[in-house]
C-alpha cells in the first residue's frame, strides 16, 4: 500500500474570505518556526561547515557565514510559500500565507515576502558592527541575539495592531501577502486517498 500526500490548493476565493490569525497564533507560530529553523540550520549550515572546518582547518569569514545562512532560510521560505503557502511550522498552526487574491505566490513574491520580513535584521546588523568596532563583541553579541529573539517572537506579529481592518502585519502589507487562519475541519494538505 502507498500512501502519497498531494497538495490541492484551497480555492483563492476561499482563502480571501478567511480571517487573519490572531496574535497569540503568530507568536505560537514563530516560535516553533525558530525550532524547526534550528534543525534546518543543523543539516545545511553547521553541518558543512564543521566539516569544512575539521577536514580543510578553514574557517569562512563571518560574513559568508551570515549570507549563506540568509540564503538557506530565504531558499527554505520560497520554497515552501511557492509550493503550498505553509512552511512546516505554518501547516501545524493551520496558518497559509497567499497573495492578496487568495493564490499562492510567485517566486518573486515570495522572496519580496522573505526580505521584507527580514528588515529587522537591519537593526541587529548595526549593533553587532557597532561591537565589532567597538571592541565588545561578547556584551553585545548577547545584545544583538536578543534583539533577534524579541523582533521576530514580538515585534512583527504585533504590528498586525496596526491594521485594524484586515488585521495583517507590516511584512505582508508591504508585500502584498496575508497569513490567514486555515479552519481545522480541513485537513491540509489533503490526502489523494489514491492506494
Amino acid at each position: 500500500m502507498k500512501n502519497t500526500e498531494q497538495f490541492i490548493p484551497l480555492p483563492a476565493e476561499y482563502l480571501k474570505s478567511l480571517p487573519a490569525p490572531t496574535i497569540k497564533r503568530r507568536i505560537a507560530l514563530n516560535l516553533y518556526e525558530l525550532l524547526v529553523l534550528f534543525g534546518v540550520l543543523a543539516l545545511t549550515f553547521l553541518v558543512p561547515h564543521l566539516l569544512i572546518g575539521v577536514l580543510l582547518e578553514v574557517t569562512a569569514p563571518s560574513s559568508l557565514l551570515m549570507a549563506h545562512i540568509y540564503l538557506v532560510l530565504a531558499f527554505y521560505f520560497s520554497w515552501y510559500w511557492t509550493r503550498t503557502g505553509q512552511t512546516l511550522a505554518m501547516q501545524t498552526w493551520r496558518i497559509q500565507l497567499v497573495s492578496e487574491d487568495g493564490k499562492i505566490l510567485q517566486q518573486s513574491q515570495a522572496l519580496m515576502r522573505y526580505a521584507i520580513g527580514s528588515l529587522w535584521l537591519i537593526p541587529a546588523a548595526i549593533m553587532l558592527f557597532l561591537a565589532i568596532r567597538l571592541d565588545q563583541s561578547r556584551s553585545m553579541g548577547t545584545h544583538v541575539s536578543i534583539i533577534f529573539f524579541f523582533m521576530t517572537l514580538f515585534f512583527w506579529p504585533l504590528t498586525a495592531l496596526l491594521d485594524r481592518k484586515n488585521r495583517q502585519a507590516l511584512p505582508d502589507r508591504w508585500a502584498k501577502t496575508r497569513l490567514v487562519q486555515l479552519p481545522s475541519l480541513i485537513p491540509h494538505p489533503i490526502s489523494s486517498g489514491k492506494e
